[in-house]
């Protein structure tokens, strides 16, 4: 009988990893066996991953909650789980879905039905991520059509911000002593003004 092991991974945006632990002190897993990654949205970086992968020793048996966490789309959680059945020769438990468990099944019946059921579950969890992406995606184009803003608000026009720019459109100065007097970048005074001009159109 091997060690066992379990994974746990969650997104910056998540930072949720309270319902995997859970599952994992329910499992019994040793404490010292758990391994996590904390990973941002744009990068799929998981070195505690690969430094559990080295430690894997065949007949050990790897706990992860769903599926999706061996990856980020379908090809990747099919390589994943080819790697760590085939190549580390270790079992995987998906705790979430109980058929998806190969200490059961070692015959070719059981490898072929849970085979089936890997793939299904692997290309539902991608469609959900897309599926997600998508609402996103059209729920932030519907907000903006409304009139919200993204991203961080703007800084406050400075109290003598009418008279420099009333001083600059009068050439009294330039745009670059005006940005200075305002005490923010040229840019910046130029962008502020042009707006200016588009509200009193």
């Amino acid at each position: 009988m091997g060690k066992m092991y379990g994974y746990v991974r969650v997104s910056t945006r998540e930072q949720n990893e309270g319902r995997q632990m859970v599952a994992m002190g329910n499992a019994r897993i040793p404490k010292q066996n758990i391994y996590m990654d904390k990973q941002s949205g744009k990068d799929f970086d998981r070195p505690m991953y690969n430094y559990m992968l080295r430690k894997l020793r065949p007949d050990d048996v790897l706990y992860i909650k769903s599926i999706d966490r061996l990856g980020r789309n379908y090809a990747e959680i099919q390589e994943q789980w080819r790697v760590l059945t085939k190549e580390k020769k270790v079992d995987i438990v998906v705790i979430d879905m109980p058929l998806l468990d190969t200490r059961r099944g070692k015959d070719l019946m059981g490898t072929f039905l849970s085979d089936i059921v890997l793939q299904v579950l692997s290309f539902v969890a991608e469609n959900e991520r897309e599926n997600i992406r998508q609402r996103q995606k059209e729920g932030i184009e519907a907000a903006k059509e409304r009139g919200v803003r993204f991203g961080r608000p703007e800084n406050p026009l400075p109290e003598n911000f009418g008279q420099i720019s009333s001083m600059w459109f009068s050439k009294e100065i330039t745009g670059k002593e005006a940005a200075r007097l305002c005490n923010m970048p040229v840019t910046s005074f130029y962008r502020k003004v042009g707006k200016m001009r588009e509200h009193w159109r």
